[in-house]
């Protein structure tokens, strides 16, 4: 059969991080254009009950599909590379992809889950008779700004994952190094910016997904211009 060989296995590989990958870009989205807006016109009560029921079942979809999709898109990424070559288009255009994709994963794991944590855990204190935990708005606000952060590197994250293969573009070897440098000085900043920063431009809907186009123009610039 053809899926027993080992581009069968390849195949599967891609598979399972496209349908984990689907599931976690999806419900980034929900979390940011759907969830957001619905609670900031909910009641008190209405949005206690969903911190405590909803948001738990949804984080778990969530973080588990951003980490399938990190460990099966690593695992090609290091089979790929290998057999393709790095100093090519397609090295240079799916390594932004992966840079981008692994800051999104690092956020999801790393920022946005610990601080729901506390927001879940306030709601469930307050909605038992219990105190609310403090910093838990500060907490929701740091979630936010790196889930927002998510949205702005999506855009890009899945320009270039698509562009490796199928943006023709007639340059036979690149720049690698210089280009990836200034790759990681933009998303670097941002990236800060999600750990420590606030929304900006990225607190409305129409404003983050501006940014991300934006940010996916720069990069692309960047590519055309030092590769």
């Amino acid at each position: 059969m053809a899926i027993a060989s080992f581009e069968g296995f390849l195949f599967s590989l891609r598979w399972f991080h496209f349908l984990s990958g689907v599931a976690w870009i999806g419900l980034l989205y929900y979390f940011n254009f759907v969830q957001g807006s619905f609670f900031a016109e909910a009641d008190a009560n209405t949005k206690s009950v969903c911190t405590q029921k909803l948001v738990p079942r949804a984080l778990w979809w969530f973080r588990w599909a951003a980490m399938i999709t990190f460990l099966t898109g690593l695992t090609i990424y290091a089979i790929e590379a290998p057999r393709t070559g790095m100093n090519t288009v397609w090295g240079l255009l799916i390594t932004i992809g992966v840079i981008l994709g692994t800051l999104m994963w690092f956020n999801v794991w790393f920022v946005i889950w610990p601080n729901q944590k506390i927001v879940i855990k306030s709601a469930v204190q307050a909605a038992t008779g219990g105190q609310a935990i403090p910093d838990a708005a500060a907490r929701a606000g740091r979630a936010l700004v790196a889930s927002r952060t998510n949205v702005l590197f999506s855009i890009p994250m899945l320009f270039f994952m698509g562009a490796a293969r199928h943006l023709p573009m007639q340059k036979f070897e690149v720049a690698l190094f210089p280009t990836l440098w200034i790759v990681f000085a933009i998303v670097g900043l941002l990236e800060i910016n999600a750990l420590k920063g606030k929304t900006g431009p990225m607190a409305t809907i129409n404003g983050v997904i501006t940014s991300g186009f934006a940010l996916a123009a720069l990069l692309y610039l960047v590519v055309e211009f030092v590769a």
